[in-house]
């Protein structure tokens, strides 16, 4: 039987002159992706008996678009033949002009029918009990662009974590979990197979499979990508390698976020000179490379780089790994390790009209649980005796107090690199006109301005977008309100001076009222020196077709 196409296309790189496009079919063949006539091709690679690809496309034109097809062995199987949606382009960068991205985070991947589309209301997020998630963003985005003219159409996505719930898996994976073995031993998914079927449920739908053919794709995981509350804390790690089942999750995390997320972050020349793809590539079955790869990148916090970085003309985009690579030694915390940080100075250094920082958790969280998540951390190193530091530990896990403010030295090193940015120490020529940090992570949105303590800066953003879909219930929107209050504010900062904690080299406010909690998609339009930040929420159940309304326009620059 001829091979066919399991999931994707995905289209994961555009630059000037190449692009890259990731594919799983159901048998070992060869991948050819025809664009303007030429004919790409790579041969699959195997895992575990899935099969995969990622097909790079050279000698195009800058700031051109490219219709294309793929065939496996030969035989066509892109575009679809009964499929209802525009044609797959890909449309190359060029060294000037306007770029948009679209950005979000926290997606469930449920039915996008009723009762799934109902409103969250009281229910309570987490798990799939509730069943209510309203309507999807990134699915409204794709019915948007189907109605819209192509140069409307967002020139990048950036997916900032929870792109897969492995803790909480949707109904197509419980499915097959229950197929194979009781659901619940051990929670979650159970390994590198369950893996798989999370990511076909996140990308299998033909609407999505649509999206994210056209609009080339960065992303970085979060905890949910592996398991709540990932790497929070020493004492976190120590319990969960105690767990029987936990070796084989996390070895299937890995080898899993590797093929179908890290691998189409890398740019064409990065790829070329993967000594683990190489090897990946030259054996028949690569789940032995893989696994060995998984649990090295689980226990070396500087084994591993999962951030990475692009350009968009002038404009640069720099995504950090705020989960994987954390130090969490007791009174030594960080959040990256000293060769990350490294990495990430040098890449923040240079001459650009923008810089955007990806990091799965907010930069700057509401002042109330900054300065709380600040104080946690003083407390469980035993600031306040040892009887407060194990209540203090208690705390952090339950409520998720894991951000950069969790990492006090982190943020003021952070705090440090983006006022130099913003103040040209780090450019030949002028600042970037505007420097945006985007994180997502905590299930509501908002636009913050940050200002330093000393000398002139252009202006530094922290812009949250989440979720994409998956909202907060009632009562748990109320608590992350709460943050935002003066009473809690004034309370945290007791607490963190009580603690020791010094006061933070950067202070911030929000640019509009309160923050959103709907599901929403954001884009940031960036031209020349100027800057524009749009943030659109999905409309409700009943009001007809999936579309988009407009919560926030703002610029930047």
């Amino acid at each position: 039987m001829a091979p066919e196409l399991v999931l994707g296309p995905l289209l994961r790189y555009a630059g000037e002159t190449d692009a890259t496009l990731w594919v799983e079919t159901d048998a070992p063949c060869t991948v050819e992706v025809t664009a303007d006539g030429l004919p790409h091709r790579s041969p699959t690679f195997s895992v575990e008996g899935h099969h995969y690809a990622l097909v790079r496309l050279t000698g195009l034109q800058p700031a051109s678009s490219y219709e294309y097809a793929i065939t496996l062995n030969g035989e066509k199987v892109w575009p679809e033949a009964n499929g209802d949606f525009p044609p797959s382009t890909i449309r190359t960068t060029g060294s000037d002009g306007e770029f948009v991205l679209a950005y979000g985070s926290c997606r469930v991947a449920v039915p996008h029918e009723p009762p799934y589309t109902l409103e969250r209301g009281t229910v309570k997020r987490g798990g799939l009990g509730g069943r209510r998630f309203e309507r999807d963003a990134l699915f409204a985005l794709a019915h948007k662009m189907m109605n819209n003219p192509r140069d409307s159409w967002p020139d990048a996505l950036l997916m900032l974590g929870d792109q897969i719930y492995a803790d909480e898996p949707s109904p197509g994976t419980l499915d097959f979990i229950r197929s194979r073995r009781e659901p619940g031993h051990p929670p979650g998914v159970a390994d590198f197979e369950e893996y798989t079927h999370l990511y076909h449920d996140a990308w299998g739908h033909p609407t999505m499979r649509w999206l994210l053919s056209t609009v080339p794709s960065a992303m970085i995981f979060d905890d949910h990508d592996v398991h709540d509350d990932w790497n929070s804390s020493k004492a976190w790690v120590e319990t969960m390698r105690a767990k029987p089942w936990w070796e084989e999750r996390v070895v299937g995390a890995f080898s899993s976020y590797w093929i179908y997320q890290h691998l189409g972050n890398l740019s064409p020349e990065e790829l070329e000179g993967n000594d683990l793809l190489r090897r990946v590539r030259e054996s028949e079955d690569a789940a032995r490379v893989l696994r060995e790869f998984a649990y090295e990148a689980d226990r070396e916090i500087e084994g591993t780089r999962w951030s990475y970085h692009r350009d968009f003309g002038n404009v640069r985009l720099i995504v950090a790994d705020s989960r994987a690579g954390r130090v969490l030694t007791p009174g030594k915390r960080s959040m990256l390790g000293e060769k990350e940080w490294e990495w990430l100075r040098e890449k923040a250094t240079g001459d650009f009209d923008h810089l955007l920082f990806g990091t799965s958790m907010p930069f700057l969280l509401s002042p109330g649980y900054h300065n709380l998540e600040a104080a946690s951390e003083a407390i469980c190193d035993g600031a306040l005796g040892q009887p407060a530091a194990m209540a203090g530990e208690f705390l952090r896990q339950l409520v998720d107090l894991e951000h950069w403010s969790a990492f006090h030295a982190s943020f003021t090193d952070l705090a440090s690199l983006l006022r130099s940015v913003a103040s040209g120490e780090r450019s030949n020529g002028d600042a970037p006109a505007s420097v945006v940090v985007l994180s997502g992570d905590v299930h509501h949105g908002y636009l913050a301005r940050a200002t330093f303590g000393h000398g002139a800066h252009n202006p530094v953003y922290q812009a949250v977008g989440s979720p994409l879909r998956n909202p907060l219930g009632t009562p748990e929107s109320l608590f992350m309100r709460a943050g935002w209050s003066g009473p809690v504010e004034r309370f945290g900062k007791w607490l963190s001076r009580l603690s020791g904690v010094t006061e933070p080299p950067v202070s911030w406010r929000l640019v509009h009222g309160a923050p959103w909690f709907d599901n929403h998609v954001s884009t940031l339009r960036l031209s020349d020196r100027h800057a524009v930040l749009k943030v659109e929420k999905t409309t409700p159940e009943d009001a007809g077709e999936p579309h988009l309304e407009k919560i926030l326009e703002e610029k930047l620059a």
